[in-house]
């Protein structure tokens, strides 16, 4: 079975930060996507108060697994009501765009409304 859940531990959440080469604030968090212990992809993120920002995720390659690790990232945001959903990154971007999930690509951002709807990804 595949558990996509938030980090809650710090020291977790800043080793997949320094894995990826980004910089940790006091904003920082991660969804990992795990089975039986391993491993399957992760999102880094920032969460504020209005909203979050996706700054990392992997993998790209999966479109149904990078789905349900955003779907799961966004949720994060939802429960808190901070619903302005953007990203950072090109790479980012073509995936989120395959997932259907680019809502305004001049101002990074995703349409988090998409979470109340079916996944749609577009092989």
């Amino acid at each position: 079975m595949i558990t996509v859940a938030p980090l809650k531990d710090k020291k977790e959440i800043e080793s997949f930060f320094q894995k990826s080469g980004l910089d940790m604030t006091g904003f920082s968090g991660c969804v990992t996507a795990t089975a039986d212990g391993e491993l399957l992809g992760y999102c880094l993120y920032e969460l504020y108060e209005k909203g979050i920002t996706v700054l990392y995720i992997t993998p790209k390659n999966d479109l149904p697994l990078a789905d349900g690790i955003l779907r799961s990232t966004l949720n994060v945001a939802a429960q808190r009501s901070a619903m302005d959903a953007r990203y950072e990154g090109k790479d980012n971007e073509e995936l989120f765009k395959k997932l259907g999930f680019v809502l305004d690509a001049n101002e990074n951002r995703l349409d988090i409304d998409k979470l109340f709807s079916g996944c749609s990804h577009k092989g």
